[in-house]
C-alpha cells in the first residue's frame, strides 16, 4: 500500500451534526447527546476511499463547555507525538499569541548515572544488558504464544474492536498528585501508574473476587524519539529532523500488580520498581527496531498484526501525552480541556492521560455492555483518593529500592 496524493474535498471532512432540538436549555441533555455522538465515532470506521481524517464541530453546550471539536485522526497518518504536535501547531497561546507554548520539564535520565563510580556504572550497564534481553525476550513470548486470564476487563473474545465502546473521564489535580509524588519520594509517572493499577484491581475484586489475582497485562505505548518538547509541522517534515513525522513507537508489557490487603501504597512501589527497571532496559527500543525491520521487509500490514496480537492477549492498553502549562486558544477561542484516546483495536479497555495547565485528565474508553463504565471509573476515583490518604498519613519519606 502507498500513499496517494488527491484533492481534498473539504465538505467530505467537516461533520456538523445536529442533535434533536429541544425545549429544556439544561446542558445535561447535550452531554448525552455528545456521549452517544462520540460512541457513534468510536464505533464507525475511517473511510478507506478518501485522506483519512476527520473533523467534527459539535455547536452544543454541555455542562464542560460551550462547544467541542472533534480530531477522528487514523494512525496510518503518524503516531500520537506527530499528531499532538501538527495540533499544536494550529494553537496559540490564551494570554498571549505571539510566545511560544511551553511544557513541563523533564528530568535528566543520565544526571545520576554520571555521578556514579566506574566499578557501579560497569554492574548497571551488566544489569541492564541482560534486563534488556529478558524484557525483549518475554515480549516476543507473550505477543505470539501467551494470553491474559480472561477477567472482567477482558473477555477474550474476537472482533470487539467493531462493537460499542463509551468514554469517560476523570480530571485530577495536578498539584494533588504532586502532593503524592512529594510525600513518597517518587515520579509523577510512578504515583499515575500505581493510581491506575490499583483502580483496576478495585474493579476486578468489585465484579469478581476471584480474579484478584488473575494474570493481567498493561501494554504502555511509548515514542522511541530522543528529544524533549514537540516540533512545529514544519519542523517535523525536515529530513534532517531528530522527530520526524509518521510512526516511531514501541511499547512496554508491564504486569499488572496483584490486590492483597497490604497497604494500597505498595501499588506505588511496585509500579516504580518496574519503571525503573525497565527504564534502565533497552528493550524498548529493541521492539522498536524490529518493528522497523517488519516494516521494511513485510510492510505495514504485518506490523499491525504484531500490534494487534499484542494488544489482544493484553487486558489494557495505556498510553499519555504531556500538553501544555499555559491555557491556549484556537481561532481567538479559549480551550478549556483537551484530551485524546485510541479505538479500532481488540483490547477492551483503553485508558490514556493527557496534562493541560494544572489539569491531568485520565480518559477510560471501555466495551459497552461488558464492562460497567460507571463502576470503572468510581474505582479509579477510589484509588486516587485512597492512595491521596495513605501517602499524606506517612510522616517520613520511606526508603524503597
Amino acid at each position: 500500500m502507498r500513499w496517494q496524493r488527491v484533492e481534498v474535498k473539504l465538505e467530505e471532512h467537516i461533520k456538523i451534526p445536529k442533535f434533536p432540538e429541544t425545549t429544556n436549555s439544561s446542558s445535561i441533555l447535550y452531554d448525552n447527546y455528545l456521549s452517544d455522538y462520540v460512541t457513534s465515532i468510536l464505533t464507525s470506521r475511517t473511510p478507506q476511499d478518501k485522506p483519512l481524517w476527520e473533523i467534527h464541530l459539535i455547536k452544543y453546550p454541555t455542562s464542560n463547555a460551550k462547544g467541542t471539536l472533534i480530531f477522528k485522526l487514523h494512525h496510518a497518518l503518524g503516531d500520537g507525538y506527530s499528531l499532538m504536535g501538527a495540533l499544536l501547531s494550529c494553537l496559540q497561546r490564551a494570554d498571549d499569541p505571539s510566545l511560544p507554548l511551553s511544557f513541563p520539564s523533564r528530568p535528566q535520565l543520565n544526571s545520576k548515572y554520571a555521578k556514579k563510580g566506574l566499578f557501579k556504572k560497569l554492574c548497571l550497564d551488566i544489569s541492564s544488558f541482560f534486563s534488556s534481553i529478558s524484557d525483549f525476550g518475554s515480549s516476543l513470548i507473550k505477543t505470539r504464544m501467551i494470553e491474559d486470564d480472561k477477567t472482567p476487563i477482558r473477555s477474550g473474545y474476537e472482533g470487539t474492536e467493531s462493537q460499542p465502546f463509551t468514554l469517560s473521564n476523570i480530571s485530577l489535580s495536578l498539584d494533588q498528585i504532586k502532593e503524592i509524588k512529594s510525600k513518597l519520594g517518587v515520579t509523577i509517572n510512578d504515583v499515575l501508574s500505581g493510581v491506575i493499577f490499583y483502580g483496576i484491581r478495585l474493579y476486578m475484586e468489585e465484579m469478581n473476587e476471584k480474579t484478584k489475582k488473575s494474570n493481567s497485562t498493561a501494554v504502555v505505548m511509548l515514542n522511541t524519539r530522543n528529544i524533549e518538547g514537540y516540533q512545529s509541522l514544519k519542523e517535523m517534515q525536515k529530513p534532517e529532523s531528530k522527530s520526524l513525522w509518521g510512526n516511531q513507537i514501541s511499547f512496554l508489557q508491564i504486569p499488572i500488580p496483584k490486590l492483597s490487603q497490604s497497604d494500597p501504597l505498595e501499588f506505588v512501589w511496585k509500579a516504580r520498581k518496574l519503571i525503573k527497571r525497565k527504564r534502565r532496559s533497552f528493550g524498548v527500543y529493541l521492539i522498536g527496531l524490529l518493528l522497523n525491520l517488519e516494516m521494511k521487509l513485510k510492510g505495514s500490514e504485518s506490523v499491525a498484526k504484531i500490534i494487534y496480537n499484542t494488544m489482544g492477549n493484553s487486558s489494557v492498553v495505556i498510553s499519555n501525552l504531556v500538553g501544555p502549562v499555559e491555557k491556549m486558544a484556537l481561532a481567538n477561542h479559549p480551550i478549556n480541556g483537551f484530551y485524546f484516546t485510541m479505538t479500532g483495536g481488540p483490547e477492551n479497555v483503553d485508558i490514556t492521560i493527557m496534562s493541560y495547565v494544572k489539569i491531568l485528565r485520565i480518559t477510560l474508553r471501555t466495551l459497552k455492555g461488558f464492562i460497567d463504565e460507571r463502576k470503572f471509573k468510581f474505582c479509579m476515583e477510589k484509588a486516587v483518593e485512597v492512595i491521596f490518604k495513605a501517602a499524606m498519613e506517612i510522616s517520613e519519606i520511606p526508603v524503597k529500592n
